[in-house]
């Protein structure tokens, strides 16, 4: 009998698990609940309720634990989401081996819908560079006032979105999430409180920039205050470093990410408070023109875990 000294393939084994689990998990994890994780996937809260029951019944663990914050990841939970977003990039990565030549490279040009992301996505963009050798990223700044209509408009192939809705040929998928705090002087009265409340925020004048797109207003006040919006008071500024010194010198109450507000923390003359209720948390979304799906993908994966994460408890 001839001896075959060709190398041996390793048993293949079939995942009970499929990409569709990964990105439910991934969605309740960002959301935090079901209903918005339904309304990133588009599909019915019940759906995703059963999808995930679905997920836990093949791994026969639990994934989630319902707490006064929302839905949380067990010690499973957490193991699969630190996984999924790896393993979904290497899958990206293999989709685009296979569709383009290694040496051939993607141009796309990135927007932002809401102008924080700046604060971090160039220097985020760098430290992938080397991952993504093949993705060549240029940032459409000039049309973060309308970033979709830029990609329908073919002025943009890919944008970073908070509240504006794709519409026409457009995909979307959920990105992750980043946390609106309020910041305040420390010799501010709210100041010495563990946590704020809606009522703290109506009695207060509150700080924002003058450049808040009307729909991310609009998400705000139906998040903190519910369908009656109450009659608030403002004090908008067009720069952030304004809307800081007027929070320091006691103005009033800043809105703020969580990305703008630890670099002001230093000096000890200014305080982060969150909503009593637990923190309010701004989904993000990856939208894009159908022909940039790769890059998107590829994009996505890489960046899901380099946001910023500044505000910790």
């Amino acid at each position: 009998m001839p001896f075959d000294a060709s190398p041996q393939r390793a048993p293949y084994r079939r995942p009970r698990l499929d990409i569709r689990d990964l990105h439910v998990v991934l969605a309740i994890a960002g959301a935090r609940s079901t209903a918005k994780a339904a309304t990133a996937l588009h599909l019915s809260q019940s759906a995703v309720s059963r999808a995930l029951l679905s997920t836990e019944d093949k791994l026969g663990a639990r994934l989630f634990e319902r707490t006064v914050r929302g839905l949380a990841p067990t010690l499973a939970g957490q193991r699969l989401i630190d996984a999924a977003g790896p393993f979904l990039a290497q899958l990206a990565d293999l989709e685009t081996i296979v569709a383009t030549s290694t040496d051939q490279t993607v141009h796309v040009r990135l927007v932002c819908e809401c102008y924080t992301a700046y604060r971090w996505l160039p220097s985020a963009l760098a430290k992938l560079r080397p991952n993504l050798p093949s993705l060549d990223v240029t940032l459409a700044v000039d049309h973060t006032n309308a970033p979709v209509a830029a990609l329908l408009s073919g002025d943009a192939d890919i944008a970073l979105l908070t509240t504006t809705p794709v519409r026409g040929r457009l995909n979307e998928e959920p990105l992750f999430s980043d946390e609106i705090v309020f910041v305040a002087g420390a010799s501010h009265p709210l100041a010495t409180r563990s946590t704020i409340t809606p009522a703290d925020l109506r009695e207060s004048v509150l700080i924002t920039s003058a450049t808040t797109p009307p729909a991310e207003a609009q998400w705000f006040y139906t998040r903190v205050f519910g369908r009656r919006i109450p009659k608030l008071r403002f004090l908008r500024f067009p720069l952030t470093e304004a809307i800081m010194d007027a929070a320091r010198a006691g103005m009033g109450i800043a809105i703020m990410s969580e990305w703008i507000a630890s670099s002001y923390l230093s000096s000890g003359d200014l305080v982060i408070k969150r909503l009593k209720n637990g923190p309010l948390l701004r989904p993000w979304r990856i939208a894009f023109r159908p022909e940039f799906a790769v890059p998107a993908g590829r994009l996505a994966q890489a960046l899901g875990g380099s946001a910023p994460r500044v505000y910790v408890p």
